[in-house]
């Protein structure tokens, strides 16, 4: 049976899960978790619920089973056989299951708005599902998109991806960087958007992850696992230090990085913008990492007062405080960061010259960013 408010739900669902694609199962399975919500705040207390769901015929029918029983003393649930004889034409005995159907007609505007905003929310997930499966072998990859259009107020540009449309947030843009319509970059996928919008995909340009599929595709020693990157920080725009280690005692992990004539580091670089990159050995012993991490500075020493506490003091000669730490405390952010390490650097004669106040705000700002 079905009344005009059901009618009109089950046009509207049935134009939908054309549009969406979505399998009508699975659409059968939504309503039915909706109108049980409904049908609950009617009938609260019965417990089993029937339905007869044909979204193409517009079939509606729902009941409530209940057990024919000698004595009634639950009627949400059980029923007599003088009434049971009601709803059926077959012979019954005591603790048959009878279903009793409910008129739609009861359920109301309410109720069928209650099922439509449930169904709603179902569908947002149904399509996230899809897009999951549709581009779930794009995670954490990095690909190419051509930039269709950008927004002059927000910034925001539109990419193809693959044939689809897909937002590149200014947010998720390096730094001084100009899309152009026509423009083909890279970007890292960092999977399925989770909101109560529509779903979409996540792209990004500044998650220190692109930085790694970048080398991976313009390094076969990473590609094949010979050289293994352990760890990336990065200011997108700006310098990004990535540490690595060889698996091979035949291959230098910084030279197969850089490349001849520095050729595979330039594309990686020209690829982000021109972004700074930093390639330093990455080792198991803390100070000796936390030395590399802080080149191009020499360090003469690393101290480490307590094992349990990451916290550390980087002597370096007098005249390369400042090259340690950086400009405007980048280079000390940044190791900070590829380390898990706060350090202190201390000049070897013990002397600042007046710009420790660099390296203060280095590390509050790689500590709130942790």
């Amino acid at each position: 049976m079905a009344n005009s408010n059901t009618t009109e739900l089950f046009e509207a669902l049935t134009l939908l899960a054309k549009e969406k694609g979505i399998d009508p199962a699975v659409l059968i399975e939504k309503i039915q978790t909706a109108l049980v919500i409904a049908i609950k705040k009617e009938y609260p207390r019965s417990e089993n619920i029937k339905f007869d769901i044909d979204i193409a015929k517009g079939k509606f029918d729902v009941a409530i089973q209940k057990e024919v029983a000698a004595e009634v003393e639950d009627d949400a649930n059980q029923i007599s056989m003088e009434e049971a004889k009601t709803h059926t034409r077959r012979k019954l005995e005591y603790g048959d299951i009878v279903a009793i159907k409910l008129d739609t007609q009861h359920f109301g505007r309410i109720a069928a708005q209650t099922a439509k905003q449930v169904i709603k929310q179902g569908l947002k997930e149904i399509e996230r599902e899809q897009l999951v499966a549709q581009w779930g072998g794009l995670q954490d990859e990095a690909v190419t998109v051509t930039v269709l259009k950008t927004e002059p107020r927000t910034g925001n540009a539109t990419v193809n991806l693959n044939g689809n449309e897909v937002p590149l947030f200014r947010s998720e843009q390096i730094p001084g960087e100009v899309l152009r319509p026509g423009d083909m970059v890279k970007v890292y996928v960092s999977g399925v958007s989770a909101t109560d919008h529509r779903p979409m995909l996540k792209i990004s340009r500044v998650n220190k992850e692109l930085v790694k599929r970048l080398f991976e595709s313009e390094v076969p020693e990473i590609y094949d696992g010979t050289v293994e990157i352990k760890a990336i920080s990065r200011e997108a725009g700006s310098r990004s230090k990535v540490a690595v280690i060889s698996n091979n005692p035949d291959v230098d992990a910084l030279g197969a990085c850089i490349g001849p004539g520095r050729q595979r580091i330039s594309k990686v670089c020209a690829e982000l913008g021109g972004e700074k990159m930093d390639v330093v050995f990455y080792s198991e012993k803390p100070e000796e990492f936390i030395a590399q991490a802080l080149k191009p500075s020499d360090v003469i020493r690393v101290e480490i007062p307590d094992p349990e506490v990451k916290a550390c003091t980087a002597i370096v000669p007098d005249n390369q405080l400042s090259l340690a730490i950086g400009n405007k405390g980048q280079n000390a952010k940044l190791a900070a960061k590829l380390t898990g390490f706060k350090i202190d650097i201390r000049p070897e004669s013990g002397f600042y010259e007046g710009i420790e106040s660099k390296q203060e705000k280095a590390e509050e700002e790689a500590q709130a960013e942790e």
